[in-house]
């Protein structure tokens, strides 16, 4: 027994220190999620980076990790819903990830029917660089993603989901994203009140309180609902909102009407 404790110690001691000879490996992050969400429509590929981290001495040199994906935990198909890369750990790195482009036309599902999400599934092996270390749940991880839109979580006093139509028209994901693209575009003109207005309201408008971003009105008006309405109604943009979205609802209303 005392031999065997002594084993344990000298094992518990040498995984503290590093030992350079054995170089380990571990995914840091737990949850891996993306969504195109707001992204704009135009934009078709994101490349999502699965982040781990080595145990060991950095090297002047870049080292590949091994990893598989884990077929019966993977809903995904690569190169239809995604492609995925080597991974590398940097020359004096002790961080690196596994590069996942996700392929936005391969993802399947409307607003009207339902989105799909996929999952991918990553386990990390043996290689001639390293070994997976720590335990068995820091080597392996889940990447789950859609194409999903989903209603801002905009809330009245009493609790109620809102979406003021008589400012936006009735709710529609594409509504939303063109209204984030035009929120962004205002950093390029107004970036004080830009960087006051993500402070209030999130980066992606998540927070909004009761809706209306009252404070900021007019800014709201002059900058995102009149180029909205502009853009919703110019009839050169109307087959590619239709080719994209069949379902979407042309009744943006004019902001200064």
């Amino acid at each position: 027994m005392v031999t065997a404790m002594t084993a344990v110690s000298c094992s518990e001691t040498d995984y503290m220190t590093f030992d350079t000879a054995r170089n380990g490996i571990y995914f840091t992050k737990d949850t891996l999620n993306y969504s195109f969400s707001v992204t704009p429509i135009e934009i078709k590929t994101h490349t999502y980076k699965i982040p781990f981290r080595i145990m060991g001495s950095t090297s002047s040199q870049p080292r590949t990790v091994a990893y598989t994906v884990v077929a019966e935990k993977t809903t995904a198909k690569q190169g239809v819903q995604y492609n995925i890369g080597e991974a590398v750990v940097e020359p004096d790195s002790i961080n690196g990830y596994i590069p996942v482009e996700i392929l936005r036309n391969g993802l399947e599902g409307t607003y009207a029917t339902g989105y799909t999400r996929y999952t991918l599934h990553i386990e990390l092996k043996s290689n001639d660089n390293f070994v997976p270390t720590l335990n068995a749940a820091a080597q392996s991880r889940t990447l789950t993603f859609d194409n999903a839109v989903e209603q801002p979580e905009w809330y009245s006093a009493h609790g109620d989901k809102v979406w003021d139509k008589a400012t936006l028209g009735v709710w529609h994901p594409y509504k939303f994203i063109k209204m984030v693209e035009y929120f962004h575009a205002i950093n390029d003109i107004l970036p004080e009140t830009y960087k006051k207005m993500v402070a209030a309201y999130g980066e992606n408008l998540e927070n909004i309180p009761y809706g209306d971003p009252y404070v900021f009105r007019s800014i709201f008006k002059k900058y995102i609902y009149q180029p909205m309405y502009e853009f919703f109604g110019d009839p050169a943009n109307h087959d590619m909102i239709v080719t994209a979205y069949p379902d979407f609802p042309f009744d943006f209303p004019n902001p200064y009407e």
